[in-house]
């Protein structure tokens, strides 16, 4: 009882303390019909969490747990807590939760394509308050984590829940609710006996160990709103039986080729398509420009190099997935309310499509490759031009976002100044670029910002702390790309300070990664003053920056915010002393920021 009453009032209240004295009582009585199960607790307080903090709500949430719980807390009275949890959900909320009900066992499953899934299928729409049905999307997943429905599995560096998974007793509960409403039907799940279906709206092929899974004969089809197939041994059905579908995975469907999709321009209400890791996938049908009202298309790691000309008739497309190999055809610009393209090779495509690039004024994300893969170590006249038209169409891109650039030192070097003040997100990765380049410092609204240098100086850290709203810094410094520069030696490696006058008013998190670079930066008095999460790399055996005293010291003990370090050395050479004075420094820390590696 009492680890039971200190996860009940922490998730509710904090602490046992802070609990209002006029719910104490029909607390303790909501605990004991809990009877100590784990789950229950969470369920009914994501529950109450949701529940006006008054006496008369509460009372009706234990008047409704009744005694099943007493008289068999490991079946009965679980499904009853659940089944309490559910029927208080408003009905998207519902059917958001029974979506999950799709995906097999253990899966880990991504917040955005949920999302996209339940936009697809139209079971959410826009509200008034909300500017995006993503928005709306996102408020849903957060109250399904919120209301313990879902469990967090993954997050991002922002601590934000990127994916999701269900513990199995939900999961059995919701599909026995799936199945219950005919939402969901699921073959090859070997707990379920799959009956005669009339209308199958949701359809979730599982193969497991048997030789093939195959749909049953006989089933109606035509009013499937989704097909998710899971598992290599799955026959993948004839998609002219699907005409109403609206979302169709095949991530990474290892035994999907291309005469399976011959007939998918039939799926006219198709907004969604996933051919993400279908390797045996190399071509397009032309087809596909007849799904007009498809809004993401991702054809990341498939084997396709050429995508049909016919793809410029999606005008609905929001979002286009490719391989970077990928070369794009002419037209482009028809599509107007593209909003995330990536990732393409820049020196694949033609000069007609990059001269078309600059009137996609919906795109917010963007993700660029450089690297020329047919003319290695020697200067392309014809990429020089190409390049020249990027430039110019990248500064006209006003409403972009998010920008990736691989591969491109020259082009980060001189040519991107000026860029979209609109850009909250930047990373030049694999770029070999000496220092901070000075257009950087233009970028007022960047927020996160990630750059693969040579090396580093004084100067770099008062231009990048100059940036007024970056929350997000990160840093990988690598000598050994020096043979892509046009130096001919190592740069002369100076000390960095970096102090309060250096800047970074709002900079949350800081990632250091100089693995196969010195070992550099000393923290003085006042800097980042708003760093709580320090993330730092490197190799005892490239740095000789020790103290005086022989100990290794980067000044953390001058970061007056921070309360995480993941800090990872490589080498053998000093690493357990290395890593004995930042867990020392650590520990003489007022915030006493926990070490991690």
């Amino acid at each position: 009882m009492v680890d039971s009453r200190q996860l009940f009032y922490t998730r509710l209240f904090n602490s046992e303390e802070k609990c209002p004295s006029y719910l104490k009582k029909v607390s303790e009585h909501i605990l004991k019909k809990c009877a100590g199960l784990p789950l229950a607790i969470i369920a009914i307080s994501g529950l109450l969490a949701n529940t006006e903090r008054t006496e008369g709500p509460w009372k009706q949430v234990e008047d409704s747990i009744g005694r099943a719980l007493e008289r068999n807390p490991s079946v009965e009275g679980m499904m009853k807590i659940l089944s309490l949890s559910y029927f208080e959900l408003p009905a998207h909320l519902k059917s958001c939760l029974l979506c999950l009900s799709i995906f097999p066992e253990d899966s880990i499953i991504k917040k955005k394509v949920l999302i996209h899934r339940w936009i697809a299928e139209r079971i959410i729409h826009t509200e008034a308050g909300y500017s995006t049905t993503h928005e709306l999307g996102e408020r849903c997943f957060n109250e399904l984590i919120n209301r313990s429905l879902i469990q967090p599995a993954m997050t991002d560096k922002f601590d934000r829940v990127k994916s999701c998974r269900l513990h199995d007793t939900i999961l059995d509960f919701i599909i026995s609710k799936s199945i219950e409403e005919n939402f969901v039907t699921l073959v090859g799940v070997l707990s379920l006996t799959v009956g005669t279906q009339g209308k199958v709206r949701r359809l979730s092929l599982q193969a497991g160990k048997q030789k093939e899974l195959i749909v049953p004969e006989g089933w109606v089809l035509s009013h499937v709103r989704s097909l998710d197939v899971f598992g290599e041994s799955v026959k993948i059905p004839s998609i002219d039986k699907f005409r109403h579908l609206r979302f169709l995975d095949f991530e990474y469907c290892d035994q999907l080729e291309n005469h399976h999709l011959e007939n998918i321009g039939m799926l006219f209400q198709l907004r969604y398509l996933s051919l993400l890791g279908a390797k045996k996938v190399n071509k397009l049908p032309e087809q596909i420009g007849l799904l007009l009202c498809l809004q993401i298309l991702n054809l990341r790691f498939t084997s396709v190099c050429e995508l049909p000309a016919s793809i410029v008739n999606l005008k609905r497309l929001v979002h286009l997935l490719v391989t970077q190999n990928v070369t794009l055809p002419c037209g482009i610009s028809k599509l107007q309310a593209l909003e995330k393209l990536r990732l393409f090779s820049v020196y694949s495509q033609s000069f007609n499509f990059l001269r078309e690039f600059e009137q996609l004024q919906s795109l917010k994300v963007l993700a660029l490759d450089f690297e020329d893969y047919n003319c290695a170590n020697r200067v392309n006249v014809e990429n020089v031009s190409k390049k020249a038209i990027i430039v110019a169409s990248l500064k006209n891109l006003g409403n972009l976002l998010s920008l990736t650039v691989w591969d491109g030192p020259e082009f980060v070097r001189q040519s991107l100044c000026p860029m979209p003040l609109s850009l909250q997100k930047l990373e030049v990765l694999r770029s070999s670029v000496l220092h901070v380049p000075n257009w950087v410092g233009s970028l007022v609204n960047l927020q996160e910002l990630r750059l693969d240098l040579v090396g580093v100086e004084q100067k770099d850290f008062y231009i990048l702390g100059g940036l007024p709203v970056l929350r997000c810094l990160t840093l990988k410094i690598d000598v050994r790309e020096i043979r892509n520069t046009s130096l001919t030696e190592e740069p002369e490696v100076k000390r960095v300070i970096v102090c309060g006058e250096v800047g970074f008013p709002c900079l949350r998190i800081f990632n250091y990664d100089s693995q196969h670079a010195v070992m550099n930066l000393t923290f003085a008095a006042g800097a980042m003053p708003k760093v709580d999460d320090l993330q730092i790399e490197f190799d005892p055996e490239e740095t000789e920056f020790l103290g005086t005293s022989g100990d290794f010291d980067l000044g953390i003990e001058n970061l007056p915010s921070l309360l995480k370090i993941r800090c990872v050395v490589h080498g053998y050479v000093d690493s357990s002393r290395v890593e004995t004075a930042i867990r020392e420094a650590a520990n003489a820390h007022p915030n006493r920021p926990t070490l991690s590696n």
